[in-house]
């Protein structure tokens, strides 16, 4: 085939790749969108000319006759976070299986930022919305999504009063797991590092680590649970505050393997090995925990099966927009390494005065 597109000659159009082809207008119309009922030898033949002229399929003018684009937009708080990433990465690979597109966004913890990315991709037309909401996302603005004819899944993270489908690792039953295991193995006095009350996650496991204190009898001792960013800076600086306590815990449990990488950290500075002299657990299990040594003692959270149901269920939502919502969760797994042990006989040593 030797049909090519001069320089500034006008745009090829279906009709060319027709004629280039020996086919129809509307046969080439089919094989562009991906019709099964066109056989594999035509197929093969019109996008050979269409590779040949240089033809781009317009998707923006197809999405003003079609129903569906079948795009997706992915608004997501933190892909600097291993753990978002990885959950990213298993939301990507479901909708590719689902021969979707995505569109994403990182919104770095920004509610303009997300608010002008979703406006932009509703310019595209995308059929649905799956969003791990960023720090001050209020109810009433994931509510009028549906206003908007936007349907929309929550990732990980609630908002709420919003009515709107979600899924999300069972954070708390996670945390309790963490700390019944850290109890059954002696500790009384357990420490929560880098908590954070400003999302649903933060909450949802504070509550996993109050129940379980409150289940084996233990009191909550407001001291020993720290607030701040999900950091290693934060996770070192933590361990080491609640080591210069009068009455140090034993243990701490950490709002994810970030800070508790950090925590491990703290505890090496002061040549203290954790799960020798001192306890701690994770959550998340990244990539990284497995690596660390001693590897760390985390809960798991599925982020395949996290992707896969969110994925589910923006596609039940496109296809049913006016259905009860709903709401999953995901079971955690505690996945017991080498940073946990019964309590030392000697309290750990506190912060070293600076020299």
């Amino acid at each position: 085939m030797d049909a090519k597109v001069k320089s500034g000659s006008p745009r090829p159009t279906l009709l060319d790749i027709a004629k280039a082809s020996g086919v129809s207008k509307a046969t080439v119309s089919l094989v562009l969108r991906n019709s099964p009922s066109i056989p594999e030898r035509t197929r093969e033949k019109v996008l050979e000319a269409a590779k040949s002229l240089g033809y781009v399929y317009n998707r923006g003018a197809a999405s003003l006759r079609l129903p569906h684009t079948r795009m997706i937009a992915l608004a997501v708080n933190n892909l600097t976070n291993p753990y978002f990433a990885e959950i990213v990465a298993a939301i990507e690979d479901a909708l590719t299986a689902e021969n979707r597109i995505v569109l994403m966004s990182n919104s770095g913890e920004s509610v303009a930022r997300q608010s002008a990315f979703i406006d932009t991709v509703r310019e595209y037309n995308v059929d649905g919305l799956l969003m791990v909401p960023a720090v001050g996302t209020d109810a009433a603005f994931i509510n009028s999504l549906h206003a908007l004819h936007l349907p929309c899944v929550l990732v990980s993270r609630t908002v709420p009063g919003a009515k709107v489908d979600f899924v999300s690792p069972d954070h708390r039953g996670g945390m309790m797991k963490a700390m019944d295991h850290l109890i059954g193995l002696g500790h009384t006095r357990i420490g929560m590092i880098g908590s954070n009350s400003n999302i649903s996650t933060g909450r949802d496991r504070f509550a996993g680590y109050r129940q379980a204190l409150a289940k084996h009898g233990i009191p909550l001792e407001p001291r020993l649970v720290l607030s701040g960013a999900e950091t290693r800076d934060v996770g070192m600086a933590q361990v080491l505050e609640l080591l210069d306590l009068p009455e140090p815990p034993t243990a701490v449990v950490c709002f994810n393997d970030i800070v508790a990488f950090g925590a491990m950290l703290g505890l090496r500075s002061l040549n203290l090995t954790p799960g020798e002299d001192f306890s701690v657990v994770g959550f998340d299990d990244i990539a990284e925990a497995t690596l660390w040594r001693p590897a760390l003692t985390t809960v798991a959270i599925p982020r395949a099966n996290v992707g896969k149901v969110a994925t589910q269920l923006l596609l039940q939502r496109i296809s049913n927009r006016d259905g009860p919502y709903k709401s999953t969760l995901i079971p955690t797994e505690l996945i017991v390494r080498d940073t946990t042990c019964p309590p030392p006989a000697k309290p750990p040593r506190k912060r070293r005065s600076p020299s």
